[in-house]
């Protein structure tokens, strides 16, 4: 078996021969840290992307098989971007930038946290029919400027990709990203703008949400159509925080729920029976609107402070929820002994089936090249 059959046959609940060793990917300040105690060239630091070929190049030195989040993504953002301009530079040397969804933010130097919002372009009908709305129509660019990782390199799908895709000839996992259905929404009104469009003018708080599923459906039919071979269909929200939703589980359900449902349909129609979805911070007030909508797999599952796990969502939910994520990356910091420790945690998880291990989230830079070497060895000395 390759890697990308095993995967698919532990989602599947089918025979494999060793449980495939997958990563989410590095912060950046992680790969230039181990580029510097000389574990990885310059070149593979600065060039690493999600699916790229210093992507192979890294898994393979680290040990890993592969990045689980290799996908193929058309644009589903805002096209043409809004451009990015420096308004206001602070004596603290902090700066006030307008960034690429409108969102004037305030970046401050050396830091890697998301920026606080200051301000946002939409604010009223008038902002969304002139700035936002045009740059939300579906166009054939957003499929074409789609990457594929292709035998070790990157093309354009209109360049090479689709036939690439259409062979299916991988040994790693591929899905096909559909998008954000409420994510995308929420950064360009804000938490607060949101909040209050939702009861001020909910027609155009149903237009913004209806808006970008019918583009996410658009995008991810039009990729369907052209025969290309996907493993799994992907979303993406970031729609919770560490004590819950960002948004009303109710309105969630009632307004996003049927563009997921109407997606995942599609997705299904076509043999995609794998639908994973990545939203961080405490999610399980809305997965039963994702998994009673096809969305069947999370992916990251984090651990963090609130203790995420695979094991009550599938006592809740039965042997349909399936998972990818849920291994304690904050082990990579400390020693072999807390790793040891973290691979015994995850035996009872992987033995419901159904479950890969997969650290948390992007591994932070206080990781240790040999620890996380480590990590892959014992997975496979535990699973293989």
């Amino acid at each position: 078996m390759n890697d990308r059959e095993r995967a698919m046959a532990v989602l599947n609940y089918q025979s494999y021969d060793r449980l495939p060793v997958v990563h989410f990917g590095f912060w950046d300040q992680t790969l230039e840290k181990w580029a510097a105690e000389g574990h990885l060239t310059e070149e593979e630091a600065r060039e690493w992307k999600d699916g790229n070929t210093m992507d192979a190049v890294v898994s393979r030195k680290l040990g890993f098989d592969f990045n689980w989040y290799s996908c193929v993504m058309p644009n589903t953002h805002l096209l043409p971007a809004f451009e990015r301009r420096e308004l206001e530079e602070l004596p603290d040397g902090s700066k006030k930038v307008m960034n690429d969804e409108g969102v004037v933010v305030l970046e401050k130097p050396g830091a890697t946290s998301i920026p606080a919002e200051i301000e946002h372009t939409l604010k009223t009908r008038k902002d969304w029919e002139e700035q936002y709305l045009p740059r939300l129509q579906f166009s054939e660019e957003r499929i074409n400027a789609a990457m594929v990782r292709a035998n070790d390199k990157m093309i354009r799908f209109d360049e090479g990709g689709r036939e690439f895709l259409q062979q299916g000839e991988r040994d790693y996992t591929l899905g096909l990203h559909c998008g954000s259905l409420f994510g995308r929404a929420r950064n360009i009104l804000g938490v607060v703008g949101a909040s209050y469009l939702f009861a001020e003018d909910p027609d155009l708080f149903d237009e913004i949400i209806n808006v970008y599923g019918d583009l996410c459906y658009q995008c991810t039919k039009r990729l369907l159509e052209s025969g290309a071979r996907f493993d799994f269909a992907h979303f993406w929200e970031d729609i919770c925080f560490k004590n819950g939703p960002l948004i009303i589980p109710s309105v969630f359900d009632e307004k996003v729920g049927p563009h997921y449902q109407r997606i995942t349909g599609l997705c299904q129609s076509y043999g995609l029976n794998i639908c994973s979805l990545d939203c961080d911070g405490w999610i399980d007030a809305l997965i039963p609107t994702w998994f009673n909508n096809g969305v069947n797999t999370m992916f990251p599952i984090e651990v963090g402070t609130w203790n995420a796990s695979i094991a009550p969502w599938r006592a809740q939910f039965g042997t349909g929820m399936l998972g990818v994520g849920g291994m304690n990356k904050v082990v990579f910091a400390h020693d072999f002994a807390a790793i040891d420790a973290e691979v015994e945690r995850l035996k009872p998880l992987v033995d419901l089936g159904g479950f890969i291990p997969c650290p948390d989230h992007r591994i932070a830079p206080d990781g240790k090249w040999d620890n996380v070497r480590y990590y892959c060895d014992r997975m496979r000395q535990t699973f293989g």
